[in-house]
């Protein structure tokens, strides 16, 4: 008998660019232009980098360590470092081994100025080489847009997107990596959505056997995402 095929999705999370968006708090625009590539003129872009999902026929799809690397681009193009130079700096990480989403490794922190020196010094970018300059900007930059990342050895693993004291976890290898209420394991999503059909927070929390409280974390995280997506 031969054994299940695993599934390649298992582990790595699974979200749409508009979740992405709700989650990271960037335009839906500027993830599917960073990740799809775009044209300008007869200016074509590359994508900053490959996702972690491939499902062509259903549209652009990410994976967590995108969501982190997506956190950790925009908050050094808010810098005004141009979108070139960012995928420059990934492509030149990944020649030296420093991982498929650099930005977003602890190794990047260090190692990652040197890259967007050498990158600033070719191109005469001026706002680049200006941030470089500045003692421990680059390095602050990427720790503050990591804030409430998890890591295993160099790498991203679990991200509480309200800070851990809310009890949201974001969690690739639990509910596909959508939101969860951390005590009970349940998507913020199922909890929001039973307590409005039940009538309310403790309706909802009798029928999920979860804490009020529980209910009470999801319902007031889902309402900060809808209201993003508003």
């Amino acid at each position: 008998m031969n054994a299940p095929t695993p599934n390649p999705l298992l582990g790595i999370g699974l979200y749409t660019a508009a979740e992405s968006a709700r989650l990271t708090g960037i335009s839906g625009r500027k993830i599917i232009r960073w990740l799809r590539g775009h044209d300008i003129g007869a200016k074509h872009y590359d994508p900053l980098w490959t996702p972690q999902v491939s499902i062509p026929e259903e549209g652009l799809y990410l994976g967590f360590r995108d969501l982190m690397e997506l956190r950790a681009a925009a908050a050094i193009i808010g810098e005004g470092v141009s979108p070139v130079a960012v995928r420059k700096a990934i492509d030149e990480a990944r020649r030296l081994d420093i991982g498929s989403h650099p930005l977003s490794s602890r190794a990047f922190r260090t190692d990652g100025k040197a890259i967007f020196l050498e990158i600033a010094n070719e191109t005469g970018d001026v706002v680049l080489l200006d941030l470089l300059k500045r003692q421990f900007a680059f390095q602050e930059i990427l720790k503050q847009s990591l804030r409430d990342t998890e890591f295993d050895a160099d790498v991203p693993v679990r991200w509480w997107p309200r800070r851990r004291q809310a009890g949201i976890l974001v969690d690739p290898t639990r509910s596909f990596g959508q939101p969860i209420e951390a005590d009970s394991g349940i998507p913020t999503a199922v909890l929001a959505a039973a307590a409005e059909a039940e009538g309310g927070a403790e309706q909802a929390a009798r029928l999920w056997l979860v804490p009020v409280a529980a209910i009470r974390r999801a319902i007031e995280f889902e309402t900060r995402l809808a209201s993003r997506a508003a």
